[in-house]
């Protein structure tokens, strides 16, 4: 399994391209840190590595993958629901038993220390702790390819430490890690860096 990006680049104002000529294979056991300032179309490249939006110019080889899991720089969930039913519920859609599900669910709850929040409410979490939780639901289905926009914008450094080894962790394990970010320590924890600015 890979990504393939050839001569990628992308405008939405014709003839102001955000980025271009952009060429890179994705490849299973490596996580990718786009970076560049904002406005330089780091979001934009993560829709088209999903396959959401085509690029302007150039081609991207998807073919290959077959689950992609998408975590959001704002998270998003029921207000009523506990976190432990979050993280359960990608379990359950892949058609695990209830109490299997809700065990493999604490366990990565765990990892994002987030196990003494299991029966808190969604609304009931910071802004940090939804973040967090975002991550898990997304695991929890074992995408092929993970993208991941500014995860640690809304924690402080000794969690975004956790996140960071956690994502690292996960790409380890065969999965394609995509993030967009501004954190040097998320950009230093990757394997390869993609810097924006280098194809304007």
């Amino acid at each position: 399994m890979s990504i393939t990006l050839d001569l990628v680049g992308h405008e939405f104002v014709q003839g102001r391209p955000l980025f271009r000529e952009l060429t890179a294979d994705l490849v299973p056991g490596h996580s990718y840190a786009l970076v560049g300032p904002s406005g330089v179309g780091k979001s934009t490249l993560l829709s088209i590595i999903s396959g959401t939006i085509a690029p302007s110019f150039g081609e991207v080889d998807l073919t290959s993958v077959h689950r992609t899991g998408w975590v959001f720089q704002n998270p998003h969930g029921v207000p009523s629901r506990s976190t432990l039913d979050h993280a359960t519920l990608p379990f359950l859609a892949r058609g695990m038993e209830r109490a299997p599900a809700a065990a493999e669910a604490l366990e990565l709850l765990e990892q994002f220390k987030l196990a003494d929040a299991a029966e808190t409410l969604y609304r009931g979490l910071s802004g940090g702790e939804a973040q967090r939780l975002m991550l898990v639901r997304a695991l929890a289905a074992e995408p092929d390819l993970l993208l991941v926009d500014e995860p640690t914008a809304q924690l402080d450094h000794r969690t975004a430490e956790t996140v960071n080894s956690v994502l690292q962790n996960v790409a380890g394990r065969g999965t394609i890690v995509v993030i967009a970010t501004h954190d040097a320590g998320t950009r230093d924890s990757c394997t390869d860096s993609i810097d924006l600015l280098d194809f304007q």
